[in-house]
């Protein structure tokens, strides 16, 4: 019997190390979290306003060179930026990303072929697993997490609108985690290029912009800078949604090693008091057996 209450013991020591590590997972996530959070919530406001912008601006001008990222054209070359994490530990933050970029490319771009179809990952956990199904990577920016700012999104995005223009690719597509609070992410796709138009409602006037400097000069300089924004903006979004992600997932563990705790202390008391009452029966047994 001290065998198995050697093992328990082993067991309750191994759950309390674990809990030890999940606790401080957690508190630096919730660190980070913050830090996240707060960069998000400042961005987006910002982010919107502009992108509320160049939709009306491609809405409401006539062609041109200009708008040479607004032209659409029949999709035979995509690309998929993918906005993953570089650690795991996550819950399922991860595993939904890459799965929701799969379905669209399984779905959306089911009659091009495969090697059209090019997927940018952002994070080292996308790019390991596109790499390891097989898929066309750009490996250039998947270690972006290492040195995050505007400049290192700017050139991502470079390229994309670089790409786009040569005709490389008629579709750009972000998928990445909407962050709305440490415990809920939503998991969307964002069309980056072609820009979208801006829906205009039945009956709406159509905007009469005044141009300063004339509207070429003007769009030229606005659109890749409102594009690098939009980019920063989903990157930002996933790393909040990545550090509340695994606070979620690191409190749960923690909860999960104190249940264990509990049923582990039992099986041990358990597993004492018979070791106790075979002791004692033993010793019962052997005085009756020198009484007799």
């Amino acid at each position: 019997m001290s065998g198995a209450l050697k093992e328990v013991r082993n067991r309750i020591q191994s759950v309390k190390n674990t809990q030890q590590i999940t606790k401080a997972m957690k508190m630096v996530s919730a660190a980070k979290l913050r830090r996240a959070q707060d960069a998000i919530i400042q961005m987006r406001p910002y982010a919107k306003k502009l992108q509320e912008m160049l939709s009306n601006i491609v809405n409401n001008a006539e062609g041109g060179i200009s708008l040479a990222l607004a032209t659409r054209r029949p999709v035979q070359k995509a690309l998929i930026i993918v906005i993953t994490s570089d650690r795991g530990l996550a819950g399922g933050y991860n595993s939904n990303l890459i799965k929701l970029a799969k379905q669209l490319i399984r779905e959306k771009y089911a009659n091009i072929p495969h090697n059209n179809i090019n997927v940018l990952p952002l994070g080292k956990k996308g790019y390991e697993n596109f790499v390891k199904n097989k898929f066309n990577v750009i490996d250039e920016y998947w270690h972006i997490f290492a040195n995050l700012n505007f400049d290192n999104v700017s050139k991502i995005a470079a390229y994309a609108m670089n790409a786009f223009e040569k005709g490389e690719y008629d579709s750009v597509e972000v998928v990445y985690s909407e962050f709305k609070n440490a415990a809920t992410q939503k998991f969307v796709v964002e069309q980056f290029l072609p820009i979208k138009k801006a829906e205009r409602k039945k009956g709406e006037a159509k905007a009469d912009f005044i141009f300063e400097p004339d509207k070429d000069t003007l769009i030229e300089e606005l659109m890749p800078k409102i594009l690098n924004t939009q980019l920063f903006k989903a990157i930002l979004d996933g790393h909040a949604s990545e550090h509340g992600a695994r606070m979620t997932a690191m409190d749960k563990a923690t909860d999960n090693a104190e249940e264990l705790l509990k049923t582990l202390k039992i099986s041990y008391n358990r597993a004492r008091q018979a070791a106790i009452t075979t002791e004692l029966t033993e010793i019962v047994s052997g005085a009756a057996a020198l009484q007799g």
